[in-house]
């Protein structure tokens, strides 16, 4: 497999190289096609998971198909908000679910509004783990997570506080009910009509929640060492693709980020394992968040890049955080990645591989309006070019 990989990432490298100006200058990798396993990408600019708790009651809503279409182009990946997998994986108000036959129902016109674009459309699946509170659970009860540790009380984007129910460690018998609820989740995606499905293991939850030492003090077999600590992840992955497929499945990790109390001392180590220990399940993408995005919403001048993750992953990379048309470009370019996901400038510009084209300004992002639940403000309502001339 990693032969025929690396024939078609340097055939590619060689279209990029093509697509140059007279000083060897590409113009713009970032909107150059890219395979993606079975999929032909027309270009490179992701849509990223993006929470806008917008799903009232769990139930994904009709302004969704306009939100995602809005943003689908023909060719175009984008990656559905973090959708939770089961009643007791909720942490966040009106977060869409995929556990249910009616959340699987309301999903379809927004996967058809996509696909009727001739986009390509992975919902992202979810647990939240200890980021959660009694309110969220069914009959109240303890948030599940790798560890009884609570998580310290946050400052949420509106400068409220967050306080957290302290957690339930999950025994070692009860993990591969966990296990087996991510399985449904992905097989509820397809039937819902999504083209595949991402893991969210990245920032905090539950799946970082057993993957980083700074959060997990297990001392059985899915704590301590590197491998232990990872071992949940991997058989998420492992059931995932068992069920739909590995040419359908990618994964989210962000192995520097430290909010939500989920740093690791290791973070190169950890997420250099993780990318080699992903091929052996031949799953299609790994999309992992750059050092500098140790905060949320922060960047921060790093000395750490992703370089060694996408040596070691075989698949699809997708580069994540803090991203704009310049520095997409220049790590498509120098091969750090296949594809950029961007959030903030595609919440704000639906049109965005069409501003990148033709080198337009862009929208600004309102943050006040990220998490509000109005179907149309600050969600539908960012202007196109053409309405902007």
């Amino acid at each position: 497999m990693g032969g025929n990989v690396q024939t078609q990432q340097q055939e590619e490298q060689e279209n990029i190289t093509k697509n140059c100006l007279p000083n060897g200058v590409p113009t713009n990798p970032i909107l150059t096609p890219h395979k993606m396993g079975k999929f032909n990408l027309s270009h490179r600019v992701a849509l990223a998971p993006l929470t806008r708790m917008r799903s009232y009651n769990n139930i994904p809503q009709p302004h969704g198909a306009l939100y995602y279409s809005q943003r689908a182009t023909k060719g175009g990946f984008l990656i559905s908000e973090a959708t939770v997998i089961s009643e007791s994986a909720r942490g966040y108000p009106n977060t869409p679910g995929i556990w249910s036959k009616e959340q699987v129902e309301a999903w379809k016109p927004i996967v058809d509004a996509v696909h009727a674009k001739g986009g390509i459309f992975f919902c992202q699946i979810w647990h939240v783990g200890r980021v959660s509170t009694y309110d969220y659970q069914p009959n109240r009860q303890a948030p599940v997570s790798s560890t009884s540790k609570q998580l310290t009380p946050q400052i949420l984007p509106d400068g409220t506080e967050a306080v957290y129910s302290p957690p339930r460690r999950l025994s070692t018998d009860e993990i591969p009910q966990v296990v087996n609820e991510f399985r449904l989740a992905a097989r509820n995606a397809m039937e819902a009509g999504f083209d595949g499905v991402e893991i969210h293991g990245a920032h905090g939850y539950l799946i970082d929640q057993f993957m980083k030492d700074e959060v997990n003090d297990r001392t059985d077999e899915y704590g301590g060492s590197l491998e232990n600590r990872c071992r949940f992840a991997l058989e998420v992955v492992e059931a995932v693709a068992n069920e739909i497929g590995a040419d359908r499945v990618g994964i989210k990790l962000s192995p520097y980020a430290s909010y939500l109390d989920s740093g690791d001392s290791n973070p190169t180590a950890l997420g250099v394992y993780v990318a080699e220990s992903l091929n052996k399940y031949g799953i299609l993408y790994c999309n992992m968040v750059e050092p500098r995005m140790q905060l949320l919403e922060e960047s921060f001048e790093v000395a750490e890049s992703l370089v060694p993750m996408r040596k070691a992953f075989n698949g699809t990379f997708i580069a994540a955080g803090g991203y704009n048309k310049e520095d997409g470009n220049k790590a498509v370019a120098e091969n750090r990645a296949d594809l950029v996901a961007y959030g903030r400038l595609f919440l704000a510009n639906p049109d965005l591989p069409k501003r990148f084209e033709l080198d337009a300004s862009l929208n600004k992002h309102d943050r006040n309006t990220y998490y509000i639940p109005d179907p149309v403000v600050g969600y539908t309502d960012y202007p196109f070019l053409e309405n902007t001339a």
